[in-house]
């Protein structure tokens, strides 16, 4: 299934790699929520597109919205 990001808010207080010891600047926060916002993603569900964005950006989400693309 295709889904596109409409809203997301990340965890930028740690990535997966420091677990929780470095805060991303504010101008490279932007950076990814404007690579993201907007962004169509290929997922089996909700659950996996949370997932195959954490694992692109190295960043935990904290929240998502997003719409199912129809063929």
């Amino acid at each position: 299934m295709q889904f596109q990001v409409t809203e997301i808010k990340f965890d930028f207080t740690g990535c997966l790699e420091t677990h929780g010891s470095y805060e991303l600047p504010e101008n490279e926060q932007q950076e990814i929520y404007d690579e993201i916002i907007g962004s169509f993603w290929d997922a089996d569900d909700g659950d996996d597109l949370v997932d195959e964005i954490t694992n692109s950006t190295g960043w935990c989400i904290m929240s998502i919205d997003y719409r199912h693309i129809l063929n």
